[in-house]
């Protein structure tokens, strides 16, 4: 294991960079079986996404114990407005979850990819974040932004400011 200065392994300084307000955590939504959306999907309409099953949904709240365990801290999240994202957020039961359409998904043509990656870029640099702060978005997002494909429930503790390419400080896989 690489150990860097104060003999902390890697990826404890990476959620140390975290809790300082030094790195994001962005993830992908927990697990939801399937590919992209049904026909008929509507945004404000969960009955017609695709939805976390019920390891999905315990996936979401061991990030939620993992969170606990990592910060006592208030922990600030934003999260995509499709239904598996604000569910993940909100079983991870660490604080209010506000939706970002920054963090929409642009799959199959639903969005923006470039107008979305660059306005989470501005969002990032201009937001101070006082508290340890986690995204949750999709696939799409964070291969745009990191070259990245992540598992569901996959999450990046991402330096800031950002980099280009980004600085991935730690790879933190789905329990």
């Amino acid at each position: 294991m690489l150990l860097l200065p104060f003999s902390l392994p890697a990826d404890e300084l990476a959620w140390q960079a975290w809790r300082d307000g030094n790195a994001v955590l962005i993830m992908r939504h927990a697990l939801a079986p399937g590919t992209g959306d049904p026909p008929g999907f509507v945004l404000q309409d969960c009955s017609t996404q695709r939805n976390l099953n019920a390891q999905g949904r315990q996936q979401a709240q061991a990030w939620g114990d993992l969170l606990q365990q990592k910060t006592a801290a208030d922990v600030q999240i934003f999260s995509s407005e499709w239904c598996r994202c604000l569910e993940t957020g909100e079983l991870m039961a660490l604080s209010a979850v506000e939706p970002l359409p920054l963090l929409n998904s642009f799959f199959a043509g639903r969005g923006d990819r470039q107008a979305q990656t660059s306005g989470l870029r501005a969002f990032l640099a201009q937001t101070p974040l006082s508290t340890p702060t986690v995204l949750i978005t999709h696939q799409v997002n964070i291969t745009a932004l990191t070259g990245i494909f992540p598992a569901s429930g996959e999450g990046l503790l991402l330096a800031l400011p950002l980099t280009d390419p980004v600085t991935v400080l730690a790879r933190v896989p789905p329990e």
